[in-house]
């Protein structure tokens, strides 16, 4: 291991850590979107300019260790986070979008929710190959819409080199669909 590789290996935290602790933030939803849902609704956290500065720093921050050439956001919270840490890292901003809302010609990919199903959309020219992409979003649930995205952003050639949430629920083990891609968070929920 070079000497660099390993500065950074021992900089890097592991990957089952919160990174803040964002709970203060977090309002739970009962039965949102449906019945028998505990929804984590990040809205506080945007409304205190001053914390969510600081979400966004740490998340560029981790997202640093990857060195990215583009930051990917799933529609629509992922935008929140992931258009602000692209533009601190000086990176490219990859948007991953419901259908038809892309003007031109994409990748598609359908998948199951843990209520309903869904599909994805990217444009073929969003990443190619050599082009390295951290994907982020506001939450990681069961992991089917980010392992969807990941399948979308490993088409247009570029290499998924991790994952990233504000929240992640554990106990729904969203992280275990999403095969050889670190995943990072800010903070764990269990409820």
């Amino acid at each position: 291991m070079s000497d660099s590789a390993a500065d950074t290996a021992m900089n890097t935290p592991p990957q089952d850590v919160d990174l803040m602790d964002l709970r203060p933030w977090l309002r739970g939803v009962p039965d949102f979107p449906k019945p028998g849902i505990l929804f984590q609704d990040i809205t506080p956290l945007l409304l205190d300019a001053a914390a969510f500065s600081r979400s966004i720093d740490v998340l560029a921050e981790r997202c640093r260790d990857f060195d990215p050439t583009h930051i990917a956001g799933i529609e629509s919270r992922g935008f929140l986070f992931g258009a602000p840490v692209a533009e601190r890292l000086g990176c490219g901003f990859v948007p991953v979008r419901k259908p038809g809302k892309l003007p031109w010609k994409t990748f598609a990919e359908s998948y199951d929710l843990e209520y309903g199903s869904d599909t994805l959309e990217v444009h073929v020219d969003a990443s190619s190959a050599g082009e390295r992409v951290v994907l982020l979003d506001d939450l990681l649930a069961t992991g089917g819409t980010a392992a969807a995205a990941v399948r979308l952003l490993r088409r247009t050639g570029a290499e998924v080199m991790a994952f990233g949430c504000a929240v992640e629920l554990g106990a729904l083990r969203g992280r275990d669909r999403l095969h050889g891609v670190e995943v990072f968070r800010l903070t764990r929920v269990d409820d």
